[in-house]
């Protein structure tokens, strides 16, 4: 059902508000650089600072400017089973796609409990239901296991797999068969996951270079590694000067620089300064092939 380049949107943010104007303007670009989907509301836009009101501002905006020329799958997910429901049903109501459910931070459950969390969303929503399988923020793994028993539920339809085990995304796509997809949570995994028979990626890089990035996978769905390997390897020194930080503090200065927005973000994050903003400006300077023309930023 999800294939493609799924760009997880950073969230703009002006005098403390979300800007609104920023975010209209990016998911042109986005679109306008060629990627599949739209996911607003994920760990790159900086879900846990945002009020229920700013999530379905967020949401609704990015649904009014994409109108349907590319699916649009909403971070819904919360630690708490009725606060996850709830925001599902308002995504559902504004016209999202689909639900991007993160595991339940903090109160780390057993497997039985994620699996009880999973299938009591998705049976409250019509709404395609996407796993988010994120330990290294979770403190909790959906093991493979358990997510074939999740894909046996027919609106969990696929798994953001943020794991960085590549024997846990291979067990996980035999187990879950063919019509559940994989999609890559990591962006220097992308291109790993899909000859494993992944589907795509929920991007952050694609948030300052959506055409390279969707030009690799692409080509790597297509069956052309070759060429996909190539833009990997090109795309590999862009997704180290993404991580010298904490998403989505890089990849938001980053737009910042190249004008898509400004760097203001919300506490705890903080932008970036000193050595690390320096080498970044440096990186994207030596990268400027992959990133985007004034004009097109325009």
């Amino acid at each position: 059902m999800f294939s493609g380049t799924f760009t997880a949107l950073i969230t703009p943010f002006k005098n403390g508000e979300v800007d609104v104007e920023a975010l209209e303007a990016l998911v042109e670009f986005q679109i306008s650089g060629g990627v599949s989907g739209l996911v607003p509301c994920g760990t790159t836009g900086e879900s846990p600072t945002l009020s229920e009101a700013e999530d379905r501002i967020v949401i609704e905006t990015v649904v009014r400017v994409s109108a349907g020329r590319v699916p649009v799958i909403a971070g819904t997910g919360s630690n708490s089973t009725d606060m996850a429901i709830k925001y599902t049903k308002m995504a559902e109501g504004v016209g999202a796609d689909g639900s991007l459910q993160v595991s339940p931070y903090y109160n780390k459950p057993t497997q039985d409990g994620l699996y009880a969390h999973f299938t009591t969303v998705a049976e409250n929503t019509d709404l395609p239901v996407v796993i988010y399988n994120i330990p290294g923020r979770t403190g909790v793994t959906v093991e493979p296991e358990t997510m074939a028993r999740l894909a046996e539920i027919p609106n969990i339809v696929a798994t953001k797999d943020s794991t960085l085990s590549m024997a846990s995304a291979a067990e996980t796509k035999r187990l879950s068969g063919e019509d559940f997809d994989l999609l890559s949570g990591d962006d220097p995994v992308t291109l790993p996951i899909i000859a494993l028979g992944g589907t795509g990626a929920v991007a952050v890089a694609s948030n300052i270079a959506p055409r390279a990035y969707s030009e690799m996978v692409n080509a790597a769905l297509g069956g052309d590694f070759a060429r996909a390997r190539e833009l990997h390897y090109d795309l590999l020194r862009l997704f180290g000067a993404l991580s010298t930080e904490t998403n989505p503090i890089p990849v938001k200065t980053a737009a910042s620089i190249l004008g898509l927005c400004s760097d203001e973000m919300r506490l705890p994050m903080q932008p970036m300064s000193g050595e690390n903003l320096d080498r970044l400006r440096r990186d994207l300077e030596e990268l400027s092939h992959l990133l985007p023309t004034p004009e097109e930023v325009r």
